[in-house]
């Protein structure tokens, strides 16, 4: 607990700024829903929206039980490696839950709900990546015990006072503790499925396109909107100066990686790719994420370039190794993430390009063999994947007995 040094008024602009933005955040469920909706075929459309409804609420229970205090453990954690202050959460009494707690930036219980908020978000990446083919009630299990243990470890590690924060490692928002754990996750889960029936054939690779374009569309640009909460509201106040400026590095990284991204596309494709596009701005957005505070406008345009010419490269990486993605999950928030987190090192000023390199390690290695090894459990108890005549028949009808559209 820090002692207060504001006014009762100014801690009730940042207290008011950070519940905006955790309502930001919110939105950004339903832009990962309308993506990944747009980007499967659709007969999996109620399949991924059931997913991208389901985890939020999962992800949000689990981090009250018990996730908020593997993230934020206090001073009681083992050498900032691991540490747990309890079950559920309670605010402190009187004001040291108000303007007393966090130095009167905001009250115990908006730390709570904003720090959840990002806890759901990284478990919806991997529903997007396992999209098609991936059981639902494995799937829940996993996302349980995903965002409920490994998510709030690593999170630990830097936002929590752990051993990465020590270290000088800066995620500003999280590129990493977010994106890439969220990505890692989704790596680990694409490689012990195995890819779509049909995809990959003996005289190459089969496209599989989304069913609605204008749906991933909206998605996009809603989940754009909520970044302005993700990457603003990591500010933990409402300072102006500060706020502004993640505002212009967060808009200027997404439409450098989107127009980058195109231009790449254009040149690798020889077509007009949308969906490039789409991710370009993803891509550009979570590269901006882990440094949106500490660099310039311009330097936030090279990061956002960089972030948006990796993504037509690593679709392409991950279809030479048979990692079906069908919605570029890993090449936007792996691939990207692990950019971001890199570029801080490079363009911060004063920021140890080591230490970035060590929590990208770090990070990569737990998240990757926790999700790894939770997902093999799961395929050699209850199996993770549907069979065939499931998956030809589509998720909808084989497993919620509904369909998106009706069809005449």
């Amino acid at each position: 607990m820090e002692e207060a040094t504001i006014s009762q008024e100014m801690f009730t602009v940042n207290n008011l700024w950070i519940m905006l933005a955790t309502t930001f955040v919110f939105i950004m469920h339903l832009g990962f829903a309308c993506v990944e909706a747009g980007f499967v075929q659709k007969k999996n459309v109620v399949n991924i929206l059931f997913k991208n409804s389901i985890t939020p609420c999962i992800g949000l229970l689990t981090y009250a039980i018990m996730g908020f205090n593997l993230m934020y453990p206090g001073s009681d954690y083992a050498g900032g490696w691991f540490g747990f202050s309890g079950f559920g959460i309670a605010s402190p009494e009187g004001d040291a839950g108000l303007i007393g707690y966090a130095g009167g930036k905001y009250t115990y219980w908006t730390d709570f709900i904003f720090q959840g908020m990002f806890a759901a978000t990284c478990a919806t990446i991997v529903s997007g990546a396992v999209a098609e083919r991936a059981k639902l009630l494995p799937f829940m299990v996993f996302t349980t015990i995903f965002v409920m243990i490994a998510y709030p470890i690593t999170g630990m590690w830097k936002w929590g006072g752990g051993w990465l924060n020590e270290l000088g490692f800066h995620d500003f928002a999280g590129s990493s503790l977010v994106h890439s754990v969220g990505g890692w996750g989704a790596l680990a889960g694409i490689i012990l499925l195995g890819a779509r029936k049909g995809k990959y054939t003996p005289t190459g690779i089969k496209p599989i396109p989304g069913h609605s374009m204008p749906l991933a569309t909206i998605g996009v640009f809603l989940l754009w909107f909520g970044w302005y909460g993700f990457n603003g509201g990591s500010v933990l106040s409402a300072d102006p100066g500060a706020v502004s400026l993640v505002f212009v590095t967060t808009s200027l990284g997404a439409v450098s990686g989107a127009i980058v991204a195109f231009v790449t596309a254009y040149f690798m494709f020889k077509s007009y790719d949308h969906s490039m596009l789409l991710n370009g701005i993803l891509g550009g957005l979570v590269g901006i994420t882990a440094g949106a505070d500490v660099i310039t406008p311009m330097e936030a345009i090279i990061i956002g370039a960089v972030a948006g010419a990796l993504i037509p490269f690593a679709v392409v990486f991950f279809d030479k190794l048979k990692l079906d993605d069908p919605v570029g999950a890993t090449s936007v928030h792996l691939v990207c993430g692990i950019w971001g987190t890199l570029a801080v090192g490079i363009f911060g000023e004063g920021k140890d390009i080591v230490a970035q390199l060590t929590g990208i390690a770090a990070i990569g290695v737990f998240s990757f063999t926790f999700a790894f090894i939770l997902f093999y459990i799961l395929k050699i108890t209850v199996g993770i994947r549907v069979s065939e005549s499931e998956e030809e028949r589509g998720l909808d009808i084989t497993e919620h007995e509904m369909e998106a559209y009706k069809m005449f």
